[in-house]
């Protein structure tokens, strides 16, 4: 149920986002790791004092109906934005409002080693709605088909993440980029503030 690839990176991701990072532990087993998930909001709820969790859900019913599950016990309201949204026209909102993401991961059929590193721009998304078309996987990766990685967006507002060393692994018919060495690298602020006005 949960995002593996380069999961060591969320650090970085954290500290463009400038949020603070609470870390929990799983051994990713079926429905195991749903108490682990639930007893980490529970200590991140004590610490923080939230009753709100936004998750990205976007077409997941199995994963939103155990999340929401998970967040009622805690006595914390869900609030999942994307949910139902257009996936076609989602991917393309991303690019236009200044988000720069890679794929990570892929495991479905139609998308190969070529997409592993590959930086997500128009072609890509109107080459992956063609794909998923044809071979009938979610566009927007939902259904685990396929992980991303955000290098730069407009909530990253000093830093964006710089890739140093990756190294892909293929596997038959999927693979993954492990990403070796990664660093935040302080952003032009011109850039980042054209962007802001753009979006």
């Amino acid at each position: 149920m949960l995002h593996t690839p380069n999961i060591g990176l969320t650090g970085l991701c954290a500290e463009a986002l400038g949020i603070p990072l609470f870390l929990g532990s799983t051994e990713g087993e079926k429905e195991t790791e749903l108490e682990d998930i639930r007893q980490t909001i529970k200590s991140a709820k004590e610490m923080y004092q939230f009753d709100v969790l936004g998750t990205g859900g976007i077409a997941s019913n199995y994963q939103k109906k155990r999340i929401d599950r998970i967040l009622m016990d805690c006595n914390v309201h869900p609030l999942t934005p994307l949910w139902g949204i257009n996936q076609e026209s989602y991917m393309l909102e991303l690019l236009r409002i200044g988000y720069n993401f890679i794929i990570t991961s892929v495991s479905a059929e139609g998308l190969d080693e070529s997409w592993l590193n590959r930086k997500i721009d128009i072609p890509s998304v109107l080459e992956l709605i063609r794909l998923s078309k044809h071979h009938g996987f979610n566009v927007a990766l939902e259904g685990g088909e396929g992980e991303t990685l955000v290098l730069d967006c407009p909530l990253y507002r000093e830093f964006r993440i710089d890739i140093i060393e990756a190294t892909k692994v293929w596997e038959g018919d999927s693979g993954f980029l492990h990403i070796a060495k990664a660093s935040l690298v302080k952003k032009d602020l011109k850039d980042s503030e054209l962007k802001s006005i753009q979006a």
